[in-house]
């Protein structure tokens, strides 16, 4: 295993993170242990799940993600030897069951937030802890273009970043992040950050695999690299689109398929579709899985300081991590680059 360190922290993590918003839906509280078991033994060290956890987020199940890792961790006394990231969920009246569906990004919010996830946990403190998305109107879940007209009442940065300064000074988180966040977003952290002396972000957990790769353009990349903030990049086989597994069988079980189609559309575009069986082709050609070719190939992205992995099944956490053993050729990558260059980011 690879390790790298957060931000401006001092705190190093593995170069794969184990993702867990399948624990409590898909995998049971045994299987979520049986992978936490295995993760700690192959060298995972990090850990991310979210208040809102399983997907598809609904009333019945909110919160056991966090509840399956709490009773792991009191089960297996490792508390100490993980790096543990959890998120506050952003405003969305649609989510009644969290906090009445007026769960924005401000004080009596984010510390309800803090304290619910502390308890399931079963833990003192947060490693990382993160904001979901933001307060304000920004594209994101599929949306690629700022819309003005969508604007809507917000909270501001230094508003938030004010109370999670207060959490830190009680102990109860150590460092803070982002997700699904813009260059203006980071930049304005940063900002408020100093001028105001408030803690500073360490990570931005986004979007990124091989049919969504706009962080690449300098809007993000260039951001975060010259303000030292890591990215922590998710949903890096696509939904599953990228393993080829609906591609072989468009019945295949999964969240494409036991899930609404209408919950994440933008992994069932045409473009998607045309995109992945490029790929698919591409890594069965040089003797890989196509999930091991969009792994391996996210693994050694210069910006990517750790890539969020999740699986339903311990063969395939066992596949996902050992694709960090494969090495791409450079006419692999070259192809790689061909391709998007004719399919430009379709799952964006």
């Amino acid at each position: 295993m690879l390790y790298t360190t957060l931000g401006k922290t001092d705190v190093k993590v593995s170069r794969i993170c184990l993702g867990t918003m399948t624990f409590g839906e898909q995998n049971t509280e045994a299987d979520a242990h049986s992978q936490l078991d295995l993760a700690l033994e192959r060298g995972i060290n990090f850990i991310d799940t979210a208040e809102m956890y399983p997907v598809m987020p609904r009333a019945a199940t909110q919160g056991s993600t966090e509840r399956h890792i709490g009773s792991w961790l009191r089960k297996s006394g490792k508390r100490d030897q993980v790096v543990l990231a959890t998120k506050v969920a952003g405003p969305n009246p649609n989510m009644h069951w969290v906090r009445g569906g007026r769960n924005n990004l401000d004080a009596a919010n984010i510390r309800a937030a803090i304290d619910d996830s502390l308890r399931r946990l079963q833990t003192d403190y947060i490693d990382l802890y993160q904001l979901h998305w933001p307060s304000r109107n920004v594209p994101i879940f599929g949306a690629s273009v700022f819309n003005p007209d969508q604007e809507r009442t917000h909270v501001a940065i230094e508003e938030t970043l004010a109370v999670l300064g207060q959490l830190q000074q009680e102990g109860k988180i150590r460092h803070i992040g982002v997700s699904n966040e813009s260059s203006w977003g980071v930049s304005e952290f940063i900002k408020q950050s100093e001028l105001k002396g408030l803690p500073r972000i360490a990570t931005i957990q986004n979007l990124y695999n091989l049919t969504a790769r706009h962080f690449e353009t300098s809007l993000l990349d260039e951001t975060c690299y010259r303000e030292q903030v890591s990215l922590l990049a998710y949903s890096p086989l696509a939904f599953g689109q990228l393993s080829a597994k609906y591609l072989d069988d468009p019945k295949a079980h999964g969240r494409l398929t036991i899930f609404p189609p209408n919950w994440s559309p933008r992994y069932l575009r045409p473009g998607v579709l045309a995109a992945v069986a490029q790929y698919a082709a591409l890594a069965r050609e040089h003797g890989m899985t196509p999930a091991q070719m969009a792994l391996a190939w996210c693994y050694t992205r210069w910006f990517v300081a750790s890539t969020i992995i999740g699986a339903t099944s311990l063969a395939q956490l066992e596949e996902n991590i050992g694709a960090l053993d494969v090495k791409l050729t450079p006419d692999v990558m070259a192809r790689i680059d061909a391709i998007h260059a004719s399919l430009p980011n379709p799952g964006q």
